[in-house]
């Protein structure tokens, strides 16, 4: 475990939204009743402007987390020490409670993809992405969260289970995960898989925030294929997931993913409340079961 610790503050256990630039006049008339936002860090990478105003605006009222999209975190290529050095940069301006990246790839051989593409998880593999979680820890000074990803293909030389590949991530490196519960959900279906089975051998301990987002259901004559779109409310089948997650690890930082297809405020927010009034629920629940095995 090579990072910093530079013991920052956690995000609140309370529901937040990604944010949004159309988004903003709302937000500003009021104070919001969440917990957090989130900004891709990539959309903060240029030098001052509206998005800066509008960035520290919400720095300076609420806890923010940024989450990245473009290290490439899971290519078998360096780590691009440009992106790492604003990522720096952009982690000292505004001192966010978390940073988190995708168990993903996303360049090679200087080209980037729009997309965030999946991995095989072998002992080969895992060796390269702890050496990347572990530079990006020391570079940064701090704890990074890694999201698991939504699938539609298996790797034939996959010989490692993800939940056990992400168990080890955590153990060589220190670094917290983002549980990314739709992409639970998607994978899940796409492979035939049970949801709740995955969600036992995840290791709940290392949660540092939880994702919620809504999937385009692609399926065509009975072969299931469900896409992980950020465009639409939260499944109940997720929902599901997430008050199962929530009443065996107690109330984490929950954020509500809309990327695509994005609504009004009072919809978004409402969404949050939803997630809201269920951290909640678990919080009371959870506390009475501490309370008997304090008994």
């Amino acid at each position: 475990m090579n990072y910093i610790s530079a013991s920052p503050a956690l995000l609140p256990a309370r529901a937040g939204v990604g944010f949004k630039p159309e988004h903003f006049g709302a937000i500003a008339a009021d104070q919001q009743p969440l917990g957090f936002f989130e900004v891709h860090a990539e959309n903060y990478m240029g030098a001052g402007g509206v998005p800066h105003a509008q960035l520290r605006f919400l720095r300076e009222r609420y806890a923010l987390s940024l989450h990245g999209v473009g290290l490439s975190i899971g290519s078998p290529e360096p780590l691009d020490r440009d992106h790492l050095a604003r990522l720096r940069r952009l982690c000292a301006l505004y001192q966010p409670e978390s940073f988190s990246e995708h168990l993903a790839w996303s360049s090679h051989g200087g080209v980037y993809f729009n997309d965030l593409l999946p991995l095989p998880y072998t002992e080969e593999t895992l060796a390269v992405v702890a050496a990347h979680v572990d530079e990006t820890q020391t570079a940064l000074g701090r704890r990074i969260l890694i999201e698991n990803p939504a699938t539609y293909v298996r790797f034939s030389q996959s010989d490692i289970p993800e939940t056990e590949f992400l168990t080890e991530l955590t153990q060589r490196t220190g670094c917290g995960l983002l549980l990314d519960l739709n992409n639970v959900f998607v994978s899940a279906r796409n492979h035939g898989e049970s949801a709740l089975g995955y969600l036992a051998s995840f290791p709940l301990i290392a949660v540092g925030e939880i994702h919620l987002a809504g999937f385009f259901d692609a399926s065509e004559a009975g072969a299931p294929l469900l896409i992980d779109s950020h465009g639409a409310q939260v499944a109940d089948e997720v929902i599901s997931l997430f008050e199962w997650t929530i009443e065996q690890a107690g109330p984490l930082p929950t954020l509500i993913e809309w990327d695509n297809d994005v609504p009004d405020w009072p919809l978004l927010l409402a969404e949050a409340m939803k997630a809201q009034d269920r951290l909640r629920h678990a919080e009371r629940g959870y506390a009475r079961r501490l309370d008997r095995r304090a008994l």
